[in-house]
């Protein structure tokens, strides 16, 4: 499989929930996020190529706000190693400037270190 990631992969210290803002239900977790993407960890496989209409926690006391929203489509889907999980990689859509320079303090501020 080719590699189509631009950015490096960041995993997060923390698990911050992912809604669907269409329903109101929350989707998964997010496992790790770039500008471009996410990977997100949920009990239920997520549909591929359809775009997700998506809000997220964000860290409290650290934003002037409490939730990102984003528009990101699936791109894939598989089992994780938890029989009891899935994987779902996203490709954000249309992000604003303003919240990719959230995601990226996100990033510096509770990414993992190489």
């Amino acid at each position: 499989m080719d590699e189509k990631r631009q950015l490096k992969r960041r995993y997060i210290m923390f698990y911050s929930r992912v809604f669907d803002r269409s329903t109101g239900v929350m989707i998964g977790y997010l496992s790790d996020i770039t500008p471009a993407g996410a990977m997100i960890i949920s009990e239920e496989p997520n549909k591929t190529d359809i775009i997700y209409r998506l809000v997220m926690d964000l860290p409290e006391d650290v934003f002037d706000k409490q939730h990102l929203s984003f528009e990101a489509k699936c791109v894939w889907c598989r089992p994780d190693v938890n029989p009891h999980f899935y994987m779902s990689g996203f490709h954000m859509e249309n992000i604003t400037v303003e919240d990719a320079d959230i995601i990226e303090r996100i990033i510096e501020d509770y990414g993992f270190r190489d």
